[in-house]
C-alpha cells in the first residue's frame, strides 16, 4: 500500500536531459517503486555498498514488493542489504527516474536512519555476483566518492542511480547542516 496517507514531497526528476544534450522527458507509467537511504551507525557514519563488479558505490535499498509499504520495504532492504535494524529518522522525499532509452521509470521514496542492532546480512544472489559489500563512511567522503563514480561513469542506467544517490547525500547534508549538526 503505497503513501501510507502520507504524500512524500518530490525532490528530484532526473531524465535524459541530466546528461545528454537533449530536451527533458517524462514517462507516465511507473514501472518500479523502490525505497532507500541513509544509514547513520553510531559513530555518525553512513552505510554505503561498494559494488566490486562495475567499481561503484551506491546507497543501500531497493524494490517495494508485494503490498509492502514504503517504509516497511526501506526497512527490510536496509535490514537485507546491511545487516542492520534501522529507525527511521526522516522521509527525505521522492526522485523520478526517467530512463527513457530503456522504457523504464521508477520512483525512490527517501529516507534517513539509524542503526539500532546488527543482523546477518542476506543479499541475492545477483548482488553477490556484482560483488556487493557493506562500507561505512562519513556522509561528506560519502559525497566525494559519488562524485568521483559520476566522473568515470559511461553506463547509462548507473548514471541515474549516481545523480540519484547524490542528490540523497546533498539533501541530508543539507539538512544537517541547517541543524548545525
Amino acid at each position: 500500500m503505497l503513501g501510507e496517507g502520507n504524500i512524500m514531497k518530490l525532490i528530484k526528476k532526473i531524465t535524459d536531459a541530466n546528461f545528454f544534450d537533449c530536451i527533458p522527458s517524462y514517462m507516465d507509467i511507473v514501472t518500479r517503486y523502490a525505497s532507500r537511504g541513509i544509514v547513520f551507525n553510531d559513530s555518525n557514519q553512513i552505510a554505503m555498498l561498494y559494488v566490486s563488479n562495475n567499481q561503484s558505490y551506491k546507497l543501500p535499498g531497493g524494490g517495494i514488493e508485494g503490498i509492502e509499504t514504503e517504509k516497511e520495504a526501506f526497512l527490510r532492504e536496509i535490514l537485507e542489504e546491511t545487516g542492520y535494524k534501522v529507525e527511521i529518522i526522516e522521509e527525505l522525499g521522492i526522485i523520478e527516474e526517467h530512463k527513457i532509452k530503456n522504457n523504464f521509470m521508477q520512483i525512490s521514496y527517501c529516507f534517513t536512519s539509524k542503526a539500532i542492532s546488527k543482523h546477518e546480512i542476506h543479499l541475492t544472489d545477483h548482488e553477490i555476483f556484482l560483488g556487493m559489500e557493506l562500507v561505512w563512511v562519513s556522509i561528506y567522503d560519502a559525497i566525494d566518492i559519488i562524485n568521483k563514480c559520476i566522473k568515470s561513469c559511461d553506463d547509462y542506467k548507473m548514471k541515474f542511480m549516481l545523480l540519484r544517490d547524490k542528490t540523497i547525500l546533498t539533501i541530508a547534508i543539507n539538512k544537517l547542516q541547517h541543524n548545525n549538526i
